[in-house]
């Protein structure tokens, strides 16, 4: 297993954002995670790359106890994430950007050695004609897709995609999951947030359902679309099962 999560628990004052949560991910596989709004998604990729420590639990990842860990060093472990809004260094280029991935992540590059680093990712997201554009510049699908890049170039083992389909049309989403699929053959392990059901249904191998902080379900699409939990809490209707698994 690449990351292990044991009985994360986590609150804010008197709120529980998560409660003794505990999961496995193998090595190259996609990890869907689900579940409305407020059920403590975010918080669980806040605490996997240590930007908060839980107040109970652990997150082992490679072997080694990150718990709590300094974000930068997780990072140079090989754990990479996106965020649900896109934050991209707006007077940089595109590609400037993505160096610094390169930068500050695994490998540690020096920014002689991070060029072609930068241009593999570049070509991954399908961003090459953009590179010397500012980033500002760019419209919403060509951001997400410089925020992959970046954390592409960081030469993670480990990537956290948190709605990188948000707001994207049906074209693009189709495009985005292109290159999902192309960065997990290149031997990434990806746990993926995402509320477009249908999308992340027939691109994940397994699926983990958040509802109230807890896991109500956990398994591949089939199993956690048709669990009663599930339909009760998140889908609402037991139709919705057999569209979602539709390719």
């Amino acid at each position: 297993m690449i990351l292990r999560v044991e009985k994360v628990t986590k609150h804010f004052g008197g709120l529980r954002a998560l409660a003794d949560v505990s999961f496995n991910s193998a090595e190259g596989e996609i990890l869907g995670i689900i579940g409305p709004n407020g059920a403590g998604k975010t918080t669980l990729f806040n605490i996997i790359n240590c930007i908060y420590a839980p107040d109970a639990g652990q997150v082992t990842f490679r072997g080694a106890n990150i718990t709590g860990q300094p974000c930068h060093l997780v990072a140079r472990l090989g754990l990479a994430r996106t965020h649900q809004v896109v934050r991209p260094l707006g007077d940089l280029t595109v590609r400037e950007n993505i160096l610094a991935g390169a930068c500050f992540g695994r490998e540690r590059h020096s920014r002689k050695s991070a060029g072609s680093v930068a241009d593999h990712a570049l070509e991954l997201a399908e961003l090459t004609s953009r590179a010397d554009q500012l980033a500002g510049t760019l419209n919403l699908p060509q951001k997400k897709r410089l925020e992959l890049a970046r954390a592409i170039a960081a030469r993670p083992y480990l990537l956290l995609l948190d709605e990188v389909l948000a707001g994207l049309n049906p074209t693009e989403i189709s495009r985005m999951l292109e290159i999902i699929r192309r960065v997990r053959e290149g031997g990434v392990t990806i746990l993926m947030i995402e509320h477009v059901m249908q999308a992340v249904m027939n691109i994940s191998d397994r699926v983990l359902v958040l509802d109230y902080g807890l896991v109500i379900a956990e398994g591949s699409p089939r199993e956690v679309v048709e669990h009663p939990q599930v339909i009760a809490a998140y889908l609402g209707d037991p139709k919705v099962a057999a569209q979602l698994l539709e390719a």
